[in-house]
């Protein structure tokens, strides 16, 4: 017979147990959400400060107003109102590059600068010329720094400083944290403008610092955006948006000709 073994949930008919405890004497009521889901990911129980900076990166990442990700789950449920998951899903799946993908994509970023080095900085002047060796090498490549802007917040993202603050606060501000700051302070000089560290960003920092695995810090962000897609469908049943946003394209879409070879204009297409 085969054997699947696991740490995390297993069932007999008396008892449930998860991460080697007793989920109802032991979990339940003892520990919660957001420490739990730091500890199903590492297998090990987080820190209370650990479990501090996690849950401050899920509170920054739940929510940020009617971005795609809220839109189309609220437009979903419109059309599908008897399919909650339905919604869910198609707001989670609108997570990508430009929205909460980003958390991910820094912190693979960061974590690759790192560990081509032999030794990390041991003060801010040493993080600074790493910063800008980054930053330099990243232009001359013709990339982007992941992030670094934000389409609202352009004089400053305001969960940026306090999950450094937190983050600091908890001894947990790593060589992760570092670099991002770093970036901050030296990609003027190279760029010829200021960009904001957006939250996204240094979310994805924080969590690099914490050890999480590189490869789920997507599945943190979009954990933290399940969160805001339930409030955002809660709030569409209370002061329902939806259908006045899908009449507004309706009622004001404009035929045009097609494109010659079916190609749009190069004004059109996108980044």
């Amino acid at each position: 017979m085969a054997d699947y073994p696991t740490a995390l949930g297993a069932s007999t008919p008396e008892t449930i147990t998860l991460l080697g405890r007793d989920l109802a004497r032991d979990v339940m009521g003892e520990v919660g959400f957001g420490e739990l889901a730091f500890w199903l990911a590492t297998q090990r129980r987080p820190t209370p400060g650990e479990v501090r900076v996690f849950e401050a990166v899920l509170a920054a990442l739940a929510d940020h107003g009617f971005t795609p990700t809220a839109i189309v789950t609220r437009l979903t449920y419109l059309s599908a109102p008897d399919s909650v998951q339905g919604a869910l899903a198609a707001g989670l799946l609108g997570g990508g590059s430009r929205f909460l993908g980003v958390t991910e994509d820094c912190g693979r970023f960061l974590h690759d600068v790192l560990a081509s080095r032999d030794a990390l900085p041991g003060d801010d002047a040493g993080w600074d010329a790493l910063a800008m060796e980054t930053v330099r090498a990243r232009r001359a490549a013709g990339g982007r720094i992941p992030g670094l802007g934000h389409h609202v917040h352009k004089d400053g993202d305001p969960r940026t400083p306090r999950l450094f603050e937190i983050a600091a606060e908890e001894g947990l501000y790593g060589p992760h944290l570092s670099l991002f700051a770093a970036i901050g302070r030296v990609h003027p000089a190279v760029l010829g403008r200021t960009l904001p560290l957006n939250g996204a960003g240094v979310c994805g920092a924080a969590l690099a610092d914490l050890g999480l695995p590189l490869e789920l810090l997507r599945g943190f962000a979009l954990l933290a955006r399940t969160a805001g897609l339930i409030g955002q469908l809660a709030e569409e049943l209370r002061r329902p948006v939806a259908n006045e946003i899908f009449l507004s394209v309706d009622l004001n879409n404009r035929s045009i000709p097609p494109e010659p070879n079916g190609e749009p204009p190069p004004a059109a297409r996108h980044e």
